[in-house]
């Protein structure tokens, strides 16, 4: 099971992989410190407009005890025979002793799946760490989400309430698509870590534990996505 299950997650990131350059998402030619640092900059904007939306009561109230949040500004999904999901994303976590916010990690989420599909959407996705599970997920270099950490549908909807969440979960999720708010299921989903661009990003070769937990790098330049996760979080 646990073979099969590897091919499966690497059946997902090698069509992801090629969803991606096809859909200009991340051409292969382009300068990984120029895509990451547009990346960051679209998950920024992406927060926002979650944050300010009339319908996200429930991911105001969650916000204000997430451990994590990752951060997909344009998830596309689209196919033929064999379809295929996914874009890339960044994740941030908040220390447990000072709360404050650190990051971002660079990731990619994707899934596949085979039936007969036709057309294609993007999505803004944003899932809600709850818990440390949540979080150490992130911190490998892929996780299959409801595998390696439960997930759920997040409460969208004027008056949604946290109390309204599934609390058992270890991730929330959350989307926007053709400017309308509700979950999304992410069940299944894969989420790798993009070396590349957490290298260009830095500087350096780092990994998700060097830059949420041991906290060894920064840039300067997530000074905006930061601040406004921290906004986002400390919002009464």
């Amino acid at each position: 099971m646990k073979a099969l299950r590897n091919i499966s997650m690497n059946l997902v990131i090698f069509l992801l992989a090629g969803l991606l350059t096809l859909a200009g998402g991340a051409p292969a030619l382009a300068d990984d410190a120029t895509e990451a640092k547009q990346l960051v900059e679209k998950a920024r904007m992406s927060l926002e407009g979650f944050e300010t939306a009339a319908e996200m009561d429930g991911f105001r109230d969650l916000m204000k005890t997430a451990k994590g949040i990752f951060i997909a500004p344009q998830v596309l999904k689209g196919a033929f025979i064999v379809g295929a999901s996914g874009g890339s994303g960044v994740f941030l976590a908040r220390d447990a002793k000072s709360q404050k916010w650190f990051g971002p990690a660079f990731y990619t989420i994707g899934e596949a799946s085979f039936g007969l599909q036709i057309g294609g959407t993007a999505s803004e996705i944003v899932l809600l760490a709850m818990t440390d599970r949540g979080v150490t997920a992130f911190l490998s270099n892929n996780v299959k989400l409801g595998a390696d950490a439960g997930v759920a549908l997040g409460p969208v909807g004027v008056g949604a309430a946290a109390a309204t969440a599934n609390l058992s979960a270890d991730i929330l999720s959350f989307s926007r698509s053709k400017g309308l708010f509700g979950g999304v299921s992410v069940d299944g989903a894969v989420v790798a870590v993009r070396d590349g661009l957490n290298e260009a990003y830095y500087g350096k070769k780092v990994n998700s534990t060097d830059i949420l937990v041991k906290q060894d790098v920064e840039n300067k330049q997530a000074a905006g996505l930061v601040h406004s996760v921290e906004k986002a979080a400390a919002a009464k």
